[in-house]
């Protein structure tokens, strides 16, 4: 059962450009608060990646971020704006497995989008929610964080492989990967997230044939003219459309290097 998630877009690591927009969020901050706990989680396993100076700007972004951000803009070196064109993706859950807590980190991209696009999910947040986030990042920053349960899981992902040790202190870590998690390796983890989109497990081979079909019946589905509920639906068909995008765009160049 997924609890939060956070998916952040950015430039990718061989790029020499520094961008970085918010992709999706699902934080929710009352009763357990799962969504202030994960904002924690993102930015205590990045943090200490970040340089000095990125580090000392932070308080400020932060206190900006209450009151709302003017996108776009320029922060800890990088260009925040809404278009996620041509950006990377990373994305942080939550969720409950077998009954225990799962918490998920992508490691995949540099540490400081993953902070700012913390920032970014919390400044999206209604003014009572968005306060209850701050809390958690500066909490965090503060060095007061106490850190997870130790009954937490933590799953350190590069490209949805697992390492071998947790990236936070305080929390259970079991080495090696589930047997769910290792069909995934070496996947990177936008094309597993367009996979699992359209429908695809990680032994299922990319056929454009078949994404095509996958598409169709899951946009037909999707739709408001074919009975499905106006609200999301917009949301839905475009995270369609890109999933598409991308995994024609993979089977296209999976398909030149074989000929």
């Amino acid at each position: 059962m997924l609890l939060a998630e956070l998916t952040i877009r950015h430039t990718r690591r061989h790029m020499p450009t520094r961008r970085v927009a918010l992709g999706s969020a699902y934080l929710p901050m009352s009763g357990p608060a799962h969504g202030a706990a994960l904002l924690s989680a993102v930015v205590a396993a990045n943090l200490p990646d970040l340089y000095e100076e990125q580090i000392d700007l932070l308080p400020r972004l932060l206190d900006d971020a209450r009151d709302g951000l003017t996108i776009p803009r320029i922060a800890l070196w990088y260009r925040l704006q809404t278009d996620v064109h041509g950006l990377d993706r990373s994305r942080h859950r939550i969720f409950g497995e077998n009954g225990k807590l799962v918490v998920e980190i992508d490691t995949h991209g540099a540490a400081t989008p993953q902070v700012l696009g913390a920032v970014l999910a919390v400044e999206s947040l209604p003014p009572t929610p968005r306060a209850a986030g701050l809390t958690a990042i500066r909490t965090v920053l503060d060095g007061r964080w106490p850190g997870l349960s130790p009954e937490v899981e933590v799953r350190r992902l590069d490209w949805m492989a697992l390492h071998e040790r947790p990236p936070l202190a305080g929390v259970h870590w079991r080495p090696g990967a589930p047997p769910e998690e290792m069909v995934w390796d070496g996947v990177p983890s936008e094309r597993r997230w367009a996979m699992e989109v359209l429908g695809l497990h990680a032994d299922m081979p990319v056929d454009r044939d078949d994404v095509n079909r996958r598409y169709r019946r899951l946009l037909r589905d999707a739709h408001p003219d074919h009975g499905a509920a106006a609200k999301g639906a917009a949301e839905r068909i475009a995270e369609l459309g890109e999933a598409r995008s991308l995994l024609l765009e993979f089977a296209s160049a999976a398909a030149a290097a074989e000929g």
